[in-house]
């Protein structure tokens, strides 16, 4: 497939919603599980190689030990299966970092991506990234994922009309989600 064709299907991918993007990689006996991003990647993978991506395994050093007890504590390693996105480990992060803490994409994807490499990061460890990291943010804002289509449209969109509704923002956005899955189709019925 031609790399502009192969652009704009990933483009186009990120407006698709999760149940869409499953059946599209179902329809191509690619793994349906996984974040968006996952789920696009291995679809533009598929279309670019013509082959399907080997999953990527975690280490099991990443991984908590079953049935172990992984108290909260700043010296204790935040471990896949042990860690929990819940509210005692939010008033736990609080206490480290203060009432601003909140769990953030960047925090969950600097933490997965240590756990796919391998590498081991204490609940401190990851208090003083976020803390350095919201910093830096302030400073130098971040663009949203290219995978929160709809954050980046109506970004966009009330840029060009402040004043829009609630309304207008929704039928815009349904209105532009159908094109790109119009632009799908027609990418897809060219390589097929």
């Amino acid at each position: 497939m031609r790399v502009d064709l192969i652009q704009s299907l990933q483009e186009s991918l990120n407006f698709l919603k999760m149940e869409e993007l499953r059946a599209l990689a179902g329809k191509f006996s690619l793994v349906e599980k996984g974040k968006k991003k996952e789920i696009i990647d291995r679809i533009v993978h598929f279309f670019k190689t013509g082959s399907i991506a080997e999953e990527p395994k975690m280490p099991d050093v990443s991984r908590a030990q079953r049935g172990k007890i992984y108290p909260l504590h700043p010296n204790t390693l935040m471990l896949k299966g042990a860690y929990k996105n819940d509210l005692k480990t939010r008033l736990f992060f609080k206490s480290l970092v203060g009432d601003h803490f909140h769990f953030t994409a960047f925090g969950i994807d600097w933490l997965n991506d240590r756990w796919m490499r391998g590498a081991r990061t204490t609940y401190q460890e990851f208090a003083q990234m976020w803390q350095a990291e919201m910093a830096k943010r302030k400073s130098d804002p971040v663009a949203p994922k290219e995978e929160w289509a709809y954050i980046n449209f109506t970004q966009h969109l009330l840029q060009i009309h402040p004043k829009a509704s609630r309304k207008m923002l929704v039928d815009s956005w349904e209105i532009e989600r159908q094109r790109h899955k119009a632009i799908i189709s027609k990418i897809l019925e060219k390589d097929l």
